[in-house]
């Protein structure tokens, strides 16, 4: 392609760029709030998200409460979902469920706005308000739904979401045996066996508590820790009796051992 074909393209491209900027720079200036509501529809229909909103982000004060009230409200919380604005869109959805809770679209805004909150949520280190808070929605939404068409999306979301948030429980009772706060780390791990009953965590987690307890006998003051090493070989036997046959056996036997000294020790001292 010659280098004055490839100025005349960019040349057509900018002035049909700015022919469609003029063009929306018309309608957006225009007083009638008809001319600028048949636009953002138009806009919509070519998946222009961007003009869409700003176009009945202007006119949803004047048209709220008429019949076209209720299309504009459903497509501003989509043009704010596909622009990425997840928490907008949350919000925005959960507005249109609470005003036109018998429109069509009721139950289909409803799922979204819970949708939204769970795609807007973190990777799982970090905090997690948005979804537990997504996953809530969902199961509300089960309750309320039980035979609608996104029930089993809705499902997904909540196994995704347990999912998640079993991550970040075992990830930050970790965190706490890296840093050494043992007995943060012991609390962590008997949370995370509540919380999580069928997690494939709990082996390991069964193991690390033992690691805890007696990481936190260790550095107790002489008058607490007969009552933690023997704690030790409680969750010790606890570990043995779950997993008999478990990777982690060898390295516990071993505190397990070192415990039993500690306390023949501590008693032989008190005796």
């Amino acid at each position: 392609m010659g280098i004055n074909l490839r100025i005349s393209i960019w040349v057509l491209v900018g002035l049909v760029g700015l022919a469609s900027c003029s063009k929306f720079r018309k309608i957006q200036k225009s007083e009638d709030w008809r001319i600028k509501y048949d636009a953002g529809l138009a806009y919509y229909e070519k998946k222009d998200y961007y003009h869409t909103a700003i176009l009945f982000e202007e006119i949803l004060p004047i048209v709220r409460g008429l019949p076209e009230g209720e299309k504009v409200e459903y497509y501003l919380a989509y043009c704010q979902y596909y622009e990425k604005q997840y928490l907008l869109a949350s919000s925005q959805f959960r507005t249109f469920y609470e005003t036109y809770g018998r429109s069509a679209y009721a139950q289909e805004a409803y799922f979204m706005y819970a949708y939204s909150l769970y795609i807007s949520a973190p990777a799982p280190n970090l905090d997690q308000r948005s979804t537990i808070e997504g996953m809530n929605a969902m199961q509300n939404f089960i309750n309320q739904y039980p035979e609608s068409s996104f029930t089993d999306r809705a499902n997904e979301v909540i196994m995704v979401s347990q999912q998640k948030l079993e991550k970040k429980g075992y990830e930050n009772a970790k965190q706490y045996l890296k840093i050494r706060s043992y007995k943060a780390a012991v609390i962590a791990f008997e949370n995370f066996r509540k919380n999580f009953p069928d997690s494939h965590y709990l082996e390991e987690v069964a193991y690390l508590r033992v690691v805890a307890e007696y990481n936190l006998a260790q550095q107790s003051l002489p008058g607490l820790q007969l009552e933690r090493f023997n704690t030790v070989i409680s969750y010790y036997m606890e570990l043995i009796e779950s997993y008999p046959d478990s990777t982690y056996l060898k390295a516990a036997e071993k505190l397990y051992s070192e415990s039993l000294n500690k306390i023949n020790k501590l008693k032989n001292n008190n005796s």
